[in-house]
């Protein structure tokens, strides 16, 4: 355990692919999606315990989360809960976690990590972060995990590695070539089929020294704004100055602004068992099926020559399904979705929908 490690949590999302499980207001890292009896915040949280001491983990969220954060965390102290007033994407998130580590420890090497993902094989993978930040210690570079591809995903951020050689003998050790947003299937199998892209997993590693060098190189306008403020993080007055930031600095990923830009940006391939969860598809990946490959969980189904299906229905309640091969089939008290899996991407239009028809009561 290492006390110039500090881990962040980015825990702003509100999941509106796994809606209507996951709404607005109770997202998905909140939630127990994978039927453990623990959310996927708390899941996170506890993984990254062995890194480094409980104070050192912060977590950036909405500030309409508070209250949920304190509750599933247990051990978490109210000023370790960075609070955004706005969405403005993961590279604000960013800079104002750097700003609150500046003031503790100037010489922090750091882990940014989204709340919502699964690890499967937690040992590999803290010991692919504790490798990450050995190599990141004392050099000014930014480093991303990318995962080995199983299947042409079009739901995930692709990076193209450059060259076939381990750097400084660390096996997997990549400079990155390109960054590629998400493809379509046919794409997203040329990619599969070169073997020289991974997907993007949105897990990072960098000094603070490295992703503060960054940001005024590349965003120098978010990084003036969140430097402005030094004298009052910590302070009664740091919730007011982060609202006046938030609302003058512009929306933009940390991917977008900073990582496909650089030229100073390595990957560390790795394969622990990785997915973002970010569908009920994904999902349907890493939940026990019964006897017609119908992923139900705790869900009291009958199915009639239904299967491959991703049902979700509220406790105590039964469904029968019948005739429905590879649908997703999510009930909540005032929700019912019937949606094919292969369209599963269309959601988050969906959710648009019902809220330019209906207003926010069903989001």
């Amino acid at each position: 355990m290492n006390d110039n490690t500090f881990v962040v949590i980015m825990a702003g999302g509100v999941g509106s692919r796994f809606w209507p499980y996951s709404r607005t207001r109770h997202p998905k890292q909140f939630l127990d999606i994978l039927g453990t009896g623990k959310t996927l915040i708390q899941h996170t949280f506890d993984r990254f315990r062995p890194l480094c001491p409980p104070e050192n983990i912060l977590i950036v969220s909405s500030e309409n989360y508070k209250e949920q954060i304190i509750n599933q965390i247990h051990d978490i102290k109210p000023d370790q809960i960075l609070l955004e007033p706005l969405r403005k994407n993961t590279a604000p998130c960013i800079a104002y976690a750097n700003q609150r580590i500046r003031r503790v420890n100037p010489d922090a090497n750091i882990v940014v990590a989204p709340s919502d993902h699964l690890i499967d094989n937690e040992n590999e993978f803290i010991q692919i972060i504790r490798q990450g930040l050995d190599f990141v210690g004392n050099r000014d570079v930014l480093l991303t995990l990318g995962i080995m591809p199983s299947r042409p995903e079009t739901g995930y951020g692709y990076i193209q590695v450059n060259g076939t050689q381990d750097i400084e003998g660390i096996a997997g050790l990549r400079r990155v070539k390109t960054f590629t947003e998400k493809p379509n299937l046919e794409l997203a199998r040329v990619f599969l089929e070169s073997g020289d892209f991974y997907w993007n997993s949105g897990i990072f590693i960098w000094s603070l020294r490295a992703i503060d060098h960054a940001m005024s190189r590349h965003l120098p306008d978010i990084q003036g704004l969140f430097n402005d403020g030094y004298n009052f993080y910590g302070t009664s007055e740091e919730p007011a100055f982060i609202r006046e930031v938030y609302d003058a600095c512009d929306r933009i990923s940390i991917d977008i602004g900073i990582m496909e830009k650089a030229d100073n940006v390595f990957v560390q391939c790795a394969d622990f068992g990785w997915s973002d969860l970010g569908t009920w598809g994904s999902l349907y990946e890493h939940v026990p099926l019964d006897e017609s490959a119908n992923a139900v969980g705790k869900s009291l189904v009958l199915p009639f020559g239904a299967d491959r299906n991703m049902v979700r229905i509220p406790e105590g309640k039964l469904a029968v399904i019948q005739g429905l091969s590879d649908y997703i089939i999510v009930d909540t008290d005032d929700v019912l979705l019937i949606c094919r899996k292969e369209d599963e991407q269309e959601i988050r239009k969906m959710v648009d929908e019902v809220k330019i028809r209906l207003g926010q009561k069903y989001i």
